[in-house]
């Protein structure tokens, strides 16, 4: 698991801050009829304001600044003109920003104008999936624990945990190891070591487990049609603790 120096850390702080405002500022301005193209349009605009980088932009091909993914939409939606939000719908937003060399990433579903109570206790449920993993994060245990531990809470709640997707390492690239699951057993992963930075996101399905990849090649939706959401935050394991760098 990676080891940053204090001075890195101190840089990925200021990447987490920015990934942090800039979903508190999306959170601000989203509403109906907007389009997802716009609202990254106006997300990019803040990230590079504040000093930092979208770092999705360009990765790998990726066209957006930030992946915006409505309703069934799990992650990876690609901001289009022709998408429009309507009143009701659920709005995955995932941002990760690249500040002196250091990244931080992290993810919010939020709702467009008022909602369902279903869709709200998804979101709820989801958010929550984090903190019941991250109660198992420390120093000594093994990374299953906090996977464990966010499958359980999801499908004690009803709702199915993605397999495909998973969280990972972060400091001086965007992805590094470990893998982080949202599922498993406690006995599952790496030890976990101080100073770990990982970026925890629980994808958590309204109804079944499964996902398909859409044909832009980024997309990955619910097979069933139901909805998803998304929550992450990139959290640092230290001695004291669990620091979370995007809250």
């Amino acid at each position: 698991m990676n080891n940053l120096t204090p001075s890195e850390l101190v840089l990925m702080r200021k990447a987490c801050q920015i990934t942090r405002d800039a979903l508190n500022y999306c959170e601000s301005i989203i509403k109906p009829n907007m389009t997802t193209l716009a609202l990254d349009k106006m997300l990019e605009k803040y990230i590079i304001d504040c000093g930092g980088y979208p770092a999705s932009k360009g990765y790998e091909g990726f066209p957006g600044a930030t992946c915006i993914s409505v309703n069934d939409m799990v992650v990876h939606g690609i901001p289009s003109d022709k998408i429009v939000l309507k009143e009701g719908d659920i709005v995955s937003v995932d941002i990760v920003v690249r500040y002196k060399g250091l990244y931080g990433d992290a993810a919010r579903t939020f709702p467009v104008g008022k909602i369902s109570p279903e869709k709200q206790r998804l979101i709820d449920v989801t958010k929550q999936c984090f903190f019941e993993g991250i109660k198992n994060l420390q120093i000594g245990s093994r990374l299953g624990e906090l996977s464990h531990a966010i499958q359980a809470y999801a499908e004690k709640n009803g709702y199915s945990v993605v397999r495909e997707l998973v969280g990972h390492g972060i400091g001086k690239s965007m992805h590094e190891p470990p893998n982080v699951p949202n599922y498993g057993k406690v006995t599952d992963g790496p030890i976990v070591t101080e100073n770990a930075c990982l970026a925890v996101e629980p994808m958590i399905n309204m109804g079944r487990k499964e996902v398909w990849l859409i044909e832009d090649g980024w997309g990955v939706v619910t097979r069933d049609g139901l909805c998803s959401a998304h929550y992450e935050n990139t959290v640092h394991v230290t001695k004291d603790g669990i620091e979370i760098m995007t809250l």
